[in-house]
């Protein structure tokens, strides 16, 4: 998720930066390239990826486990193969996951400029 700060914090940073000599454009810049980099950051580590990608992991080992399980690990469990009903389970949750986070991908943030960054027309200010 992409941090957002109040319009007082974004003039006090941009502040600083021209107070080191930086230009309007370059706090512009600065600023929206870190936005996307958070963004890029909050699509990877998504939740439903890793626990997609988990379950889906998990899923195919213990199916695999309750396909080659033996006559005694049945009747242990009662005349079930549980590890396979499981594994398909896992795997189907899984599955459910990263379907989900392909059908609705995490939302781009849009780039939000400190007020000094934006002429009075609504456009972004070009150098000092």
């Amino acid at each position: 998720m992409s941090e957002h700060f109040e319009p007082d914090e974004h003039a006090a940073a941009a502040e600083r930066l021209r107070h080191a000599g930086y230009s309007d454009a370059d706090v512009q810049r600065e600023v929206i390239e870190l936005e996307e980099k958070s963004a890029t950051a909050a699509r990877i580590f998504d939740l439903r990826r890793i626990i997609g990608g988990l379950f889906v992991v998990y899923g195919v080992i213990v199916t695999i486990v309750g396909l080659t399980d033996d006559d005694e690990a049945i009747a242990k469990a009662q005349g079930i193969n549980i590890n396979l009903w499981t594994g398909l389970g896992m795997l189907l949750l899984g599955l459910f996951f990263l379907a989900w986070l392909k059908l609705r991908p995490a939302a781009h943030p849009t780039p939000s400029l400190p007020p000094e960054a934006v002429s009075p027309e609504g456009e972004p200010r070009r150098g000092v």
